[in-house]
């Protein structure tokens, strides 16, 4: 546990602060400086960094030393990590997904609430779901490129914006103005956006590709649990209260999540782990040679120019991958059915079937039901198919990862077709239900390949990808 507290936020601050504490094994007094392979360079390389003893621009034949991992099990390498390590680092970013996708729906058990309290159509209310899903689409295409970029890595992204998340839910939760309250839902989605993008590719740095669909099952499990438990967390604190409790239970448990994050998420990102390590070896050693292999490509590229390259990734590859635009498209009309059970739920269980407010937010367990089963066929098919191909085979072309999306994506439509058709008074409830239960195990499967296959045919630009498919994704609830 000390080295995943040394890693976490509050260990480096505690590292900044007492000096001579947590201290990595190379700064141990007999540590031995391993001998690096030395390369010359052709460019020009700038010391970028504040610790650096020797400032300014290298000759273009100098030799520099490539700081990598001290040997192939090498401890502070995220791949080698034990078992129990991986599986608690995914279940936090798990943890934090979920704390942010709840935030969609938990508010939509006190609509009717807020449409009387403030006099708002129920046109206006619906605003509250659908800017905070516009905030987290637009999101990631800021904040999870900049997880890439070796300077910064996949901590500081999260827990940045997730503070700020936690701060702009406080006037979420006390504003006595709509259109204030409709400002800090759109506010909240659009600082609480890496999570929903970046968690994918923190799976990809902790995991072997044969074992990635396993953390992108469980990871895609918190984001889809989120939604659907948001209305049950709600409803009976709505019915017994007021509107303001459902954006209280959401402070709450971010804030509790922060703090275990806080003191628990260690970095995953190779990068900036041996940028680090680059670092501590030129205090050590007193030599400015030693250098981590992001400091040496990104060597006297200006901080802008690269967080130029980072933001437009998603743009670029968006367009000029046909492939990649298709499956954005595509997943953003299954999210955007998703999002629409939001305002035809209430109709349906509320207005045809007589169901109370509390009664009906038991009716969202039914897409947990679903993706415990999309869960289920997803890993059973990794499990079965793809991980002993790919142990015998190798990876193999991206696009055979897509076989499972096409009957899955087949099978989405009828249960559409089930809930529309018999969402009616003379029709007992459970039979929509199932046709929801069908619809969301479809999609969940369908968004879980995705990821896969976007992890495997870029996998430099994970987050990216996944950023760009968020926008795409999320976005077109606003219709």
């Amino acid at each position: 546990m000390a080295d995943i507290f040394r890693d976490s936020i509050c260990g480096q601050i505690v590292r900044v602060l007492f000096k001579g504490r947590l201290l990595y094994a190379d700064e141990q007094h007999d540590f031995q400086v391993p001998v690096f392979e030395r390369k010359a360079f052709a460019k020009i390389i700038d010391g970028d960094t504040s610790d650096d003893t020797e400032r300014g621009s290298e000759a273009s034949e100098t030799k520099i030393a490539v700081v990598g991992w001290y040997s192939d099990d090498d401890p502070d390498n995220p791949q080698n990590w034990s078992t129990q390590k991986k599986v608690f680092v995914s279940s936090l970013i798990t943890v934090l997904t979920f704390s942010v996708y709840v935030g969609s729906s938990i508010v939509t058990p006190a609509n009717t609430i807020i449409m009387e309290m403030y006099g708002v159509s129920t046109q206006a209310v619906s605003l509250s779901l659908s800017m905070y899903v516009l905030g987290y689409g637009i999101g990631p295409l800021f904040f999870s490129p900049i997880s890439e970029m070796p300077r910064t890595g996949r901590n500081l992204p999260y827990m940045t914006s997730f503070f700020l998340f936690l701060i702009v839910t406080i006037p979420a939760a006390t504003t006595n103005s709509f259109p204030g309250f409709i400002v800090c839902r759109f506010l909240q989605g659009l600082m609480g956006a890496p999570v929903l993008a970046t968690g994918g590719a923190s799976a990809t740095d902790l995991y072997g590709f044969h074992k990635v669909p396993y953390a992108m099952a469980a990871w895609s499990s918190g984001a889809f649990a989120g939604p659907a438990l948001g209305p049950v967390m709600a409803a009976f604190a709505v019915s017994n209260s007021s509107w303001r409790w459902p954006m209280y239970e959401l402070l709450i448990a971010g804030v509790f999540s922060f703090i275990v994050l806080s003191l628990c998420l260690p970095e995953t990102s190779a990068d900036i782990i041996l940028l680090r390590r680059a670092r501590r070896l030129r205090r050590l050693t007193k030599s400015s040679s030693l250098r981590s292999e992001s400091e040496i490509k990104q060597g006297g590229v200006h901080i802008l120019r690269t967080m130029g390259v980072y933001l437009t990734t998603p743009f670029r590859v968006t367009l000029l991958d046909p492939s990649v635009a298709f499956i954005n498209v595509y997943t953003a009309l299954n999210y955007s059915i998703i999002y629409s059970y939001f305002e035809s739920f209430p109709h349906v269980y509320l207005n045809v079937y007589g169901f109370s407010i509390d009664s009906m937010g038991i009716i969202f367990t039914s897409l947990l039901i679903a993706c415990a089963i999309g869960a289920g066929i997803f890993v059973a098919i990794q499990f079965l198919i793809y991980e002993p191909y790919t142990i015998k085979n190798g990876i193999g072309v991206p696009e055979h990862r897509l076989v499972p999306g096409i009957y899955a994506s087949a099978i989405a439509p009828v249960g559409i077709l089930i809930f529309g058709w018999t969402a009616k008074a003379h029709i007992h409830w459970i039979v929509p239900t199932i046709g929801i239960v069908i619809f969301q195990s479809a999609v969940f499967i369908i968004g879980s390949i995705i990821f896969i296959y976007l992890a495997l045919t870029y996998p430099r630009y994970s987050a990216s990808l996944f950023a760009a498919n968020s926008e795409f994704t999320f976005s077109p609830s606003l219709i």
